[in-house]
């Protein structure tokens, strides 16, 4: 690995890092959290990198969504489950339209750190470290509570440990159940104002449940009816953190970072020269790479060549994330350099980041029909490149939220004020999650009727 190891970050070029008044107890908290047990395991990180491969050569589609960024106040057993059942819902309706596996991956369990533009924030004349996500410190504005404070982590790590628990349950316990999420989605069907558009799709996969059913297929005698495969991740932003908890596994002798199944580099962050990518490619997690309008296809390359250098198929995920006015203009000249230089990767679209905008009352917010422009301009492009469109990734929550404006229940600029919880950016809701889904189904089905789906047919 060219000299890499563990904490070879620290020599680099550091963004986005806060500064720890207290470096003792920094480091005493690296300490503690080294000594703890992994979040996740080497076997089902390679596990998830097998079928990130699958998705890279066209045979699967990736579904990547949840919090912009979790944190401790909210933290209930409840919100994971909405989450979780959300998420469910979004794979059922892609997994029929894509006509190929969908692989699940959260932002839960330990996305709790966010790259700001500005280290400090003012108000009313008062100066004070900008807010980094609760395991840096807290959204209060208030001296005590925007000092970093090391311990964070701590709670950060537990709180992930506990998320990880209840998703392994729900995984495994019967609340994927393919049935009983279908019957989500019908309810969801039954209430929306749109469900017209829906009550097709559903109708067909009525019948591919019937037919299941009529062959002797049940939930309650096979696992692959009731359980599912569900992988967590977060952005490999708080580098300390991320350190503190990779292990060498004593049967290969790689590295994986054990605080996540996936990890990604942000757009502020993949410096070429950087502390990030000089973690990332050590560890063999599978990496996602934010890539916004400012990436050079030069650029990208040589980063695929930093993380991926044995051009491992599953390895590295390019996360798009463009904005829906811009990704027609500049995603194709990316596409042609990676098809050109014969790197494998696979292809997603982040039409969130792109697309943030402030209504005239102050809120940050973000339109759903411009989401789903970005989606279908993604497709499209990809069509036109004869390349393969294989993920979507989603900032979205469970609970009923009013943070994007938009959505067949018609949330407005003056609505945000309702239900506006989020710690960060704007997330879709429950319905504008699933709305989407059904949407982005039609348009994989189109794709695959002009032989340029996400998996052969």
């Amino acid at each position: 690995m060219n000299s890499w190891s563990a904490d070879s970050w620290r020599c680099k070029s550091l963004l986005q890092l806060p500064q720890y008044p207290d470096q003792v107890k920094l480091r005493r908290v690296e300490e503690e959290l080294a000594s703890m047990p992994p979040l996740v395991f080497a076997g089902e990180v390679n596990e998830l990198r097998n079928r990130l491969a699958d998705a890279t050569r066209g045979q699967a589609f990736l579904l990547q969504g949840g919090d912009c960024a979790e944190s401790f106040r909210e933290f209930s057993a409840d919100n994971i489950r909405d989450t979780f059942k959300v998420m469910m819902q979004m794979a059922v309706v892609l997994t029929f339209g894509a006509a190929c596996p969908v692989i699940k991956v959260g932002r839960l369990a330990g996305q709790f750190a966010k790259p700001r533009t500005a280290d400090t924030e003012i108000i009313d004349g008062v100066e004070l470290p900008v807010y980094r996500g609760d395991i840096v410190n807290g959204i209060e504005f208030a001296s005590a509570s925007r000092m970093p404070d090391p311990r964070r982590m701590l709670q950060a790590y537990n709180q992930a440990a506990a998320t990880l628990n209840l998703l392994r349950a729900f995984a495994q316990g019967g609340l994927a159940s393919l049935e009983q999420v279908h019957a989500w989605n019908l309810d969801f069907i039954s209430s929306s104002s749109q469900s017209d558009l829906y009550r097709n799709l559903a109708g067909r996969i009525d019948e591919a449940l019937e037919f299941i059913q009529a062959c002797g297929i049940f939930a309650e005698h096979s696992a692959t009816i009731r359980e599912t495969a569900f992988y967590t991740s977060h952005e490999a932003l708080l580098l300390p953190y991320e350190q503190a908890l990779t292990r060498r596994d004593s049967l290969s002798g790689n590295w994986y970072d054990c605080s996540a199944h996936m990890l990604w580099v942000g757009d502020r962050t993949r410096q070429l020269d950087g502390g990030h990518v000089e973690f990332v490619r050590g560890v063999k997690n599978p990496i996602g790479l934010k890539a916004g309008p400012t990436v050079t296809a030069d650029e990208l390359i040589r980063l695929i060549d930093r993380i991926n250098p044995t051009n491992l198929p599953g390895k590295l995920n390019i996360i798009v994330r463009m904005g829906a006015d811009r990704v027609e203009e500049y995603l194709p000249r990316l596409l042609q350099a990676v098809k050109r230089e014969g790197r494998h990767v696979l292809w997603s679209c982040d039409p969130m980041h792109g697309n943030t905008y402030q209504a005239a009352n102050g809120y940050k917010t973000r339109e759903v029909a411009k989401i789903l422009q970005e989606v279908e301009r993604f497709f499209a492009v990809h069509s036109a490149e004869g390349t393969y469109a294989g993920g979507v990734h989603f900032e979205m929550t469970g609970q009923n939220v009013t943070e994007c404006v938009g959505g067949s229940n018609a949330v407005t600029e003056a609505h945000l004020g309702n239900r506006y919880h989020t710690h960060c950016d704007p997330r879709l809701n429950a319905d504008q999650a699933l709305e989407l889904a059904f949407l982005i189904a039609e348009t994989l089905k189109k794709c695959r009727k002009l032989r340029v789906s996400p998996c052969p047919v």
